[in-house]
């Protein structure tokens, strides 16, 4: 069993920065690919970045060059440094790993 803990959404303006962490529990993830998704109200859950245990990243289109996805083994930790944040990047993230899922952290984007 993994328990997976999504911290450091918030409201921040337009052009802002947020910081998201995931902390797992009950395994070590240093072996799998994780991944952050969003879901936006009335819009399915879609992936918008993901990190493999070779350190291999993928990004959305709708985040590359913005986003940043990092993971420190040691603290069996996983973050997603989001910059220049706009209104549609507002939603619910959720972190994954495996077939685990946090409960998500709403990041909204307004002035």
């Amino acid at each position: 069993q993994v328990q997976l803990v999504e911290s450091g959404g918030g409201l921040v303006q337009p052009g802002g920065s947020l910081r998201l962490s995931c902390a797992a529990s009950g395994r070590t993830l240093d072996w799998y690919a994780i991944g952050w998704f969003h879901q936006a109200p009335g819009k399915e859950r879609e992936l918008v970045a993901s990190i493999t245990s070779g350190g291999s990243t993928w990004y959305a289109d709708s985040v590359k060059g913005r986003f940043t996805i990092s993971r420190d083994n040691a603290k069996n930790t996983m973050y997603l440094q989001m910059n220049s944040l706009n209104p549609e990047d507002t939603a619910v993230y959720y972190c994954r790993a495996l077939t685990y899922w946090g409960q998500g952290t709403q990041v909204t984007v307004s002035s």
